[in-house]
């Protein structure tokens, strides 16, 4: 809009001048006016093609928002349980929708501008993308699924068809590059180069995807394929800014590599790696035995061990609200005991918990071990919050079936917690007890260490086990000593596909003394 205002300005300010030399007193002059006056039709013409192209701009991104808010307002749950749906959204409102405000700003649409400003105040933010972009990253690494995979949606369980771009996959890579993850890098710029190669329209360009791609391979110490692609990217763009210097620096570290081989080397040894690159290994010990948990391989019981597992009807030690209608109960492990429980609440219920739930969600946070200060992580991405009796007689209702059930007081237990888990969201092998170094864990409390958990499963999600609702598990995490059972460590797998909320009630020491008495040993 400037552009042409100003454009416009010059030409009427030359007429201006043509009328203070008295162009009236020379129709020689004037037909300078004449030509000025065409040139100003032309400008406006100029003007309003790009201003037509604007708006049919925006006209064909109202539309297609249009038609996919009418999909997924009419199901915001159920859409938004497909993780690639997720991460669209929150990329969509935090790249996209700026770039169209920056588009419409070239224009006085001050009511719609006034309106997305705001809005975008509750918009998500670059956190936000960065979190999404690495969930699906995170989902890519439990499951094994690869960038094509993901890219095409075609994850199982899904309701909804979401595919990425090519934009959308440059962004995943971008954002791995910007965390230093070099390796996710790799593999989603390469899946940029697959669709531009198909044939895919974007605005993304082969230069900028080579640049990122070849720099990342550098820092995962691939130097002939580093160089191999930068030579593809100045074939590209030979005047780009950082090609021609990265290219001279490669030829060079090649070199000295050379340099430093031994007369016998052969040339085979020099030859370029396959660009097939190890995940790097990270903080958590177990990483390979809790993914493969969580894809449904790994530990499974002995045929002697499965004969232990039993089903049964509970009472709860003769509990007269039990005796009429007992629950269902199953052994779901046996060292250390979990065991399940059937219809522990009601699709009501649920519901209600969900809805009193919702507005109180906050990101959930743990205890760091060293100050003993609750903050959150990266390995526990969820959301959650703490419910009280007050709150709702469901409340009350639920803590007094858990009590029933377990045989344990909830007069000493923590609050109802309800957690709903978002985009991959998961929380990494922890246990629920305070260990030996971190003993002042629950001292505000003045209860104990927690001694059991009973966690009810409120919504399907898929990854890890498929959870059915109304379903309930329970586990002591402390032996009858009141040491913590170290084979209680366990995890919230990343939601694949699906909306996953839980609820769970912790029991702690004080007020069990005599509901759950003291074992004579230490490992009683």
């Amino acid at each position: 809009m400037k552009l042409w205002v100003s454009t416009l300005l010059m030409a009427w300010s030359g007429v201006l001048s043509c009328v203070q030399a008295e162009f009236f007193t020379s129709i020689g002059h004037m037909t300078d006016l004449i030509y000025a006056e065409k040139e100003l039709v032309q400008s406006l013409k100029e003007y309003i093609l790009v201003e037509e192209a604007k708006l049919s701009k925006i006209k064909s991104w109202a539309n297609k928002m249009e038609a996919l808010t009418s999909k997924s307002a009419a199901d915001a749950e159920g859409y938004l349980a497909h993780p690639v749906n997720a991460y669209k959204l929150v990329k969509r409102l935090n790249t996209d929708w700026p770039a169209l405000e920056d588009l419409v700003l070239q224009d006085s649409a001050a009511g719609f501008i006034a309106n997305l400003s705001v809005q975008r105040q509750f918009f998500p933010t670059d956190e936000d993308e960065i979190g999404a972009a690495k969930a699906l990253m995170r989902l890519q690494d439990t499951y094994r699924l690869d960038p094509d995979t993901i890219s095409r949606g075609e994850l199982p369980g899904t309701k909804y068809q979401a595919m990425l771009s090519v934009d959308d996959c440059f962004g995943m890579g971008r954002s791995a590059y910007n965390e230093g993850d070099y390796y996710h890098t790799v593999m989603w710029m390469e899946q940029v180069l697959k669709q531009l190669d198909a044939g895919e329209e974007a605005t993304t360009t082969k230069s900028q995807v080579l640049d990122y791609l070849s720099y990342a391979v550098f820092q995962l110490g691939d130097l002939h394929r580093a160089l191999e692609l930068t030579r593809r990217l100045v074939s590209l763009d030979p005047s780009h800014e950082r090609a021609g210097g990265n290219l001279r620096y490669f030829e060079q570290l090649l070199e000295e590599e050379r340099e430093k081989m031994l007369s016998n080397q052969t040339e085979a040894e020099l030859a370029t790696p396959e660009g097939i690159y190890e995940r790097p290994v990270d903080y958590l010990p177990e990483r390979d035995v809790y993914e493969s948990l969580c894809r449904g391989e790994g530990v499974k019981l002995t045929p002697r061990r499965q004969k232990r597992l039993f089903c049964r009807y509970h009472h709860g030690n003769r509990a007269p609200q039990l005796l009429i209608a007992p629950f269902k109960e199953e052994d779901e492990w046996d060292s250390p005991h979990i065991v399940r429980y059937y219809d522990v609440m009601s699709d009501e219920e649920i519901e209600r918990i969900k809805e009193i739930a919702k507005p109180k969600l906050a990101r959930a946070t743990v205890r760091d071990p060293k100050t003993g200060v609750l903050t959150v992580a990266s390995y526990r991405v969820s959301k959650s919050s703490w419910l009280e009796e007050d709150d709702d007689p469901v409340v009350a209702r639920v803590n007094r079936r858990m009590q029933h059930i377990t045989g344990l007081t909830v007069k000493t237990a923590e609050l109802l917690q309800v957690a709903n888990y978002g985009v991959g969201g998961q929380y990494e092998p922890h246990f629920d007890f305070s260990r030996n170094d971190e003993r002042d864990a629950f001292k505000h409390l003045g209860t104990g260490n927690r001694v059991a958990t009973f966690l009810n499963y409120v919504s399907m999600m898929c990854g890890c086990l498929i959870s059915h609702p109304h379903q309930a598990v329970f586990w002591y995490n402390l032996l009858r000593s009141g040491e913590g059972d170290y084979r209680t460590r366990h995890a919230a797998c990343p939601v694949l596909v699906g909306c996953k909320w839980v609820s769970n009630k912790w029991f702690h020491e004080r007020g069990q003394e005599f509901l759950r008495p003291c074992g004579s040993t230490e490992v009683d």
